[in-house]
């Protein structure tokens, strides 16, 4: 699996990073960073539960 991520879209919230610190990250200037885009099965639910806490709808799980 993969976490999609639509750049133009996130505003760096950062409710993801809490959701999946494992998985992604906030830089200095407060874009977030995908520290693991493809992803295996034991990260399929923290991927999706950063997913569905992202007020703008940035990430997708596919």
């Amino acid at each position: 699996m993969k976490i999609v991520l639509d750049r133009p879209r996130c505003e760096g919230h950062g409710l993801c990073e809490e959701a999946a610190p494992q998985l992604m990250h906030l830089d200095d200037e407060g874009e977030l960073v995908l520290d693991h885009e493809e992803i295996g099965e034991a990260d399929v639910a923290l991927a999706n539960a950063a997913a569905r806490v992202c007020p703008v709808a940035a990430l997708r799980v596919i």
